[in-house]
């Protein structure tokens, strides 16, 4: 196992950590909320946890979750869910966040927005102090608006460009059955809460990556003297 892998492992379990009997959790999408996801499953199976009730974020998750007998919820059914544990793929020092590198942000939205606590599993390469400077953020938008949308994000000194699948020509396909542009703004995003409402408001778009004001708490693996431990560093306002 290579040092990321160490650490997205170190970090899932340690989320597991903070699951109680009784929850109702989110199950979030990507790497590190898999590797949680098994270790939801080990403790569930050894009996350490009971009556727990998932609710997927996304159809790779709720994959996961049924292969390891995870009992499901849907979404739609629940008024609240006690805990949302997900990744992402930046993470700021005010706990701002850019998701959807698996263009699954729109359940991971949905599914955080109703969360009593959403806390965020991460190695330190998630770390930046300037969100989108280097990793686009994901806009979800309708199969027939994107070359519209792509315009309007244009105007807002954003470039864009349309996520084109690996194994299948075209381009990626969301759960919903919509487009992803990844966009890039020239000197990253300074004012988060602005850029989501923006974008939000351009006709065509669907939901865009950023996650403004979720986060309740981050864990963090890293290596110190060559050992994988984790931390929770404090959120900077």
């Amino acid at each position: 196992m290579d040092s990321q892998a160490q650490m997205k492992q170190i970090v899932a379990d340690a989320a597991i950590k903070e699951v109680k009997s009784d929850m109702i959790l989110g199950l979030g999408s990507g790497s590190t909320a898999a590797l949680m996801i098994q270790s939801l499953a080990d403790e569930i199976h050894s009996g350490n946890l009971q009556n727990i009730k998932g609710v997927p974020t996304s159809f790779q998750s709720e994959v996961l979750a049924l292969e390891l007998d995870i009992p499901l919820i849907d979404l739609a059914s629940v008024s609240q869910i006690d805990l949302a544990i997900d990744g992402a793929d930046e993470v700021d020092p005010g706990f701002q966040l850019i998701k959807g590198g698996g263009a699954c942000h729109v359940r991971e939205k949905l599914v955080a927005s109703k969360a009593n606590q959403l806390l965020i599993v991460v190695d330190e390469t998630k770390l930046v102090q300037n969100l989108n400077l280097s990793f686009p953020l994901p806009v979800e938008v309708l199969p027939n608006a994107w070359k519209q949308v792509q315009e309007a994000i244009s105007e807002m000194n954003g470039k864009s460009t349309l996520r084109m699948a690996t194994k299948k020509a075209g381009p990626i396909v969301t759960d919903q059955g919509n487009l992803i542009l990844d966009v890039l703004f020239n000197e990253g995003i300074k004012n988060p809460k602005n850029i989501e409402m923006s974008i939000n408001n351009i006709p065509g778009v669907l939901e865009n990556g950023l996650f403004v004001d979720l986060t309740d708490k981050v864990l963090v693996g890293k290596f110190e003297n060559n050992v994988p431990v984790v931390y929770s560093p404090s959120k900077i306002s």
